[in-house]
């Protein structure tokens, strides 16, 4: 009796050490043992074709796939996976890229980058701003007036779609959103921005909105009330989808024009700035590996 119930302690000890390992491998870990890691990429996000294509090119191993009209440049830069998306103009467009890349890819970090139009008179065409914050300029509630008595958007109130599920009136939502900037992101930004040769690179706060805003009162009021350096159509959704999912998020923008101080629309500035965030991406992933 005192064999079997030795043999029976020991199968039941061999049993549970199984378990536990078995369950710890497939609790804590992404890959079988012996076998390497699947590194998760970076994801690289530009609205528009001259957005995107300069960056696409510079990649190895490259291949296209595709998810609704969304383009998807999947290869590797110093052996490490990049995929870069055209997500589209707009908002909306923007989101929904943002949202089916991190479901299908598992980005490690989002740079959202491309051009942009300056708010600072202190910043000129092919200047960089790094997004240490990025901000919602379209989302406001207006002021209460009767027929007649006009429109004044410098009374508009902000309203933060984030603050509050509800639908009334609730002093939380009225307010101004920000999201910083990832710091190890915008740290390896930094660290490569003496590489820029075509402008200065400086940290600054990037608005958002379906809007292309041509009215220099309304720029410089964005400018002095928001801190605004630069606006464009994408970045702000993004920021707020990569936030969700609590991926690491950086918004790169060149400007392009800048009515402030009369500088005249440059398309080629979309190229030098994707020269410049693959140098970025090259310093980020050198910490990763």
């Amino acid at each position: 009796m005192k064999k079997i119930f030795v043999n029976k302690l020991g199968v039941i000890t061999i049993s549970a050490v199984l378990l536990l390992a078995l369950g710890g491998w497939s609790a804590n870990s992404t890959h079988a043992p012996g076998t390497k890691k699947i590194k998760r990429p970076v994801l690289i996000e530009g609205a528009m074709p001259i957005e995107v294509q300069n960056f696409a090119k510079k990649l190895q191993h490259v291949k296209e796939e595709k998810s609704g009209k969304f383009e998807f440049y999947k290869g590797t830069l110093d052996h490490y996976p990049v995929i870069v998306v055209k997500t589209g103009k707009g908002m909306e467009n923007a989101a929904a890229a943002t949202a089916v890349a991190i479901e299908r890819y598992k980005p490690i970090a989002i740079i959202n980058q491309g051009t942009a139009g300056g708010h600072d008179p202190k910043l000129h065409v092919a200047d960089i701003v790094l997004g240490e914050k990025t901000v919602h300029l379209g989302s406001f509630k207006t002021e209460t007036k009767d027929e007649g008595q006009g429109v004044d958007t410098t009374q508009w109130k902000p309203m933060d779609l984030m603050a509050s599920e509800g639908s009334g009136s609730s002093a939380d939502a009225e307010k101004i959103r920000y999201y910083d900037a990832d710091q190890d992101l915008l740290s390896a930004a930094n660290a490569v921005k003496d590489q820029y040769t075509n402008g200065k690179v400086v940290e600054g706060t990037i608005g958002s909105a379906d809007i292309w805003n041509n009215e220099l009162d309304r720029i410089k009021y964005f400018h002095e009330n928001f801190g605004t350096s630069a606006e464009e159509m994408e970045g702000f959704s993004e920021a707020q989808i990569a936030n969700e999912y609590n991926i690491p998020f950086l918004d790169i923008r060149v400007l392009s024009n800048n009515k402030t101080n009369g500088g005249a629309y440059n398309p080629n500035t979309a190229e030098a700035c994707q020269d410049y965030v693959y140098n970025v991406v090259k310093e980020y992933i050198s910490t990763k590996k």
